[in-house]
């Protein structure tokens, strides 16, 4: 089987600018301390003082362009709100989009029920590249482990035709493709390992376990009644650290998928022992998105939960350790698809804290 591993480059890599090292040093913290917009004013001190000690002659025109460029992005949300690009060509519902910065451009992806998966310049606000599926695209995500470790600019889709694909928007190609038996809905790269990992919620009821590397199946998660349309990693909330019993030594020790399903529950699976740790239950119709408020969104009720959305119109956060629901949001008139923490602090009020008022 070809695999990304043995079509790495052999060839002696071309020494970095002094401005290729500083991007590579930004990602580098940005991958490693899981940086969130919100925290961009620690982050600058940080970087800053660490391009201070490695490239003195660049620290003043290093600053003062990525202080300006961030801030400006970061108060257009806080403060006027206004809607700044519109993105135009899918023919059919847009169900997914993700954002990368690539060698300081900024890149939106999206994957539509037209069956295609484009890609736009931000910065030009045009459509760069278009792949197709055969069928309805569900979700897309970049893959920065293939960026970070191979240099490509690759797009991962999955779709109703079954297919799980990996395209080079650069160089307008498919890389790979994973088959499953039935429609594929979510998919989420790994946290560790720089998102070598990948799991997907399916049709079939299952959530599988991908190496992007070698392109095999890990494991496969059994026990929800019903489509598992999505998927998330998560940190163990457990003070267990028994290694015995493992199914998967993958450096993910610690670390766990939470599925969402038409099921009307909420599945933890443990990644290394490939067990079922926790169902959440209380949902009235179809589970459509989860996601995992962790302790670095900075604000105290988002900490260590699940905020989940659904078909019955209403949006839950729930508490991992206890397994119980903390809340829930009402007001919606139809389904919510999609839900998101927000670690921004608009007019002195916490955002994503849980609180209702």
């Amino acid at each position: 089987m070809t695999t990304f591993l043995n079509e790495k480059e052999t060839s002696t890599q071309h020494a970095l600018s002094n401005e290729e090292e500083i991007q590579l040093i930004i990602r580098h913290w940005i991958r490693n301390l899981n940086i969130k917009l919100g925290w961009i004013h620690n982050f600058d001190k940080l970087v800053v003082n660490y391009v201070m000690f490695f490239f003195p002659m660049e620290i003043k025109v290093f600053k003062c362009s990525f202080v300006a460029t961030t801030f400006f992005i970061f108060d257009a949300f806080r403060v006027s709100s206004n809607l700044r690009d519109t993105f135009t060509g899918h023919s059919k519902i847009v169900c997914s989009i993700d954002y990368f910065t690539l060698n300081g451009c900024q890149y939106l992806c999206s994957g539509s029920t037209d069956k295609t998966v484009r890609v736009w310049d931000i910065e030009a606000n045009k459509q760069i590249q278009l792949f197709k599926h055969s069928n309805a695209v569900h979700c897309v995500k970049f893959s920065s482990y293939l960026y970070h470790n191979y240099r490509r600019n690759v797009i991962c889709s999955a779709s109703a035709d079954k297919t799980i694909c990996f395209w080079d928007f650069k160089h307008n190609r498919q890389l790979r493709r994973f088959d499953e038996p039935d429609h594929i809905y979510g998919i989420e790269f790994s946290p560790f390992n720089n998102g070598r990992y990948l799991c997907s919620g399916s049709e079939d009821k299952t959530i599988r376990l991908w190496d992007v590397e070698t392109s095999e199946i890990l494991h496969v998660f059994k026990g929800h009644k019903h489509v598992v349309e999505s998927v998330a990693f998560l940190p163990l909330q457990s003070n267990n650290n028994d290694n015995t019993n493992k199914s998967n030594n993958i450096g993910g020790n610690g670390y766990t998928i939470c599925s969402g399903s038409w099921d009307k529950t909420i599945c933890i699976w443990d990644i290394e022992t490939t067990k079922q740790l926790t169902i959440f239950k209380g949902h009235t119709d179809w589970i459509r998105d989860v996601k995992y408020g962790s302790n670095e969104l900075g604000n105290s009720g988002g900490s260590n939960t699940i905020l989940s959305g659904s078909n019955d119109f209403s949006a839950r956060l729930w508490d991992i350790r206890s397994g119980q629901q903390i809340q829930i949001f009402k007001g919606h008139t139809h389904y919510v698809t999609a839900v998101e923490y927000s670690s921004f602090i608009v007019n002195n009020i916490e955002v994503g804290s849980g609180n209702s008022n």
